[in-house]
């Protein structure tokens, strides 16, 4: 059985930049919180908690028992940051600059849009993390789509200003600005500027997954539970190749997934660690060795 792992796979940019600076402040033995989960898998949560890193709840953090706090690769609104400073707790600002840059976008969109009775339009889901960083850069004022039939929120008579959460579908932000285009156009509104704020790396990963998916028998997606990055392109996986399984663990591996099948092509999110993908694809060898379908 021949099997790989995909080589696009694994933590992008800003998780490896969050994971890293956890684990330089955990070095020396210092006691460090991250409000919410690093990443959305629970396997790198588990192995960064052995570190010594504990994961805290917004409540948690109201408590005041912290003194240095990590603000993980999604971002946070502006109030989170007042409260630290007003109650002298360190941050550890781990924000992807990506999520920055866009969180300042927005920031100025919606002080043009205030003159102008515009609005402000996310894509995203509702209570992801980042999305309400994002909503906090307007005092929590945008009107946010997370399915078509929430664009009824917007007022198409209007000015519009179009963004998108970083880890959201391109083909679904691109359907999705086309009908708000052409809605906007039936009510003779020009004042609409969409800005294109998916990450490429994830656009990147979704074109290169299809050819990826198509290559193998058997596709292993690995992904946390609560990835939204980790579903969609799942999805992706299921549509090019239809023996495409999703597991969050070792544990969750189907001996009866590899019968008459040749090869396996691992694969993952944004936030998978790589290690969890190879540890996977060990696990996957002893199970054609025991059935002497190793090639």
């Amino acid at each position: 059985m021949k099997i790989e792992i995909d080589t696009n796979a694994g933590f992008c940019f800003g998780v490896v930049r969050a994971i890293k600076q956890a684990e330089e402040s955990l070095q020396n033995n210092e006691a460090l919180v991250c409000l919410g989960d690093i990443v959305h898998n629970e396997e790198e949560i588990a192995r960064l908690q052995k570190k010594g890193l504990k994961t805290i709840s917004l409540e948690e953090l109201h408590q005041k028992n912290h003194k240095k706090v990590l603000i993980r690769a999604h971002g946070e609104p502006p109030e989170r940051y007042f409260f630290a400073r007003e109650n002298q707790i360190e941050l550890i600002d781990a924000t992807c600059p990506i999520v920055l840059q866009l969180q300042q976008k927005i920031k100025t969109a919606w002080k043009e849009m205030e003159k102008e009775n515009g609005q402000i339009v996310l894509f995203g889901k509702k209570n992801h993390a980042e999305i309400i960083g994002l909503n906090g850069q307007m005092d929590n004022r945008a009107i946010i789509v997370e399915t078509f039939s929430d664009i009824e929120q917007i007022d198409f008579s209007k000015p519009v200003r179009l963004f998108s959460q970083t880890t959201k579908s391109v083909e679904d932000f691109k359907r999705l600005s086309e009908i708000i285009r052409k809605r906007s156009f039936e009510c003779h509104n020009h004042d609409l500027i969409v800005y294109n704020t998916t990450c490429t790396s994830v656009s990147r990963r979704s074109k290169n997954l299809k050819d990826f998916a198509k290559k193998y028998d058997a596709i292993i997606f690995v992904s946390g539970r609560k990835s939204s990055n980790g579903r969609y392109l799942f999805e992706i996986c299921k549509e090019n190749n239809p023996n495409s399984f999703f597991i969050s663990s070792i544990d969750e591996l189907q001996k009866t997934w590899f019968i008459n099948t040749q090869s396996v092509g691992i694969t993952g999110a944004t936030s998978t660690p790589q290690w969890l993908m190879q540890d996977i694809a060990t696990t996957i060898r002893r199970i054609a060795k025991k059935t002497g379908r190793f090639l």
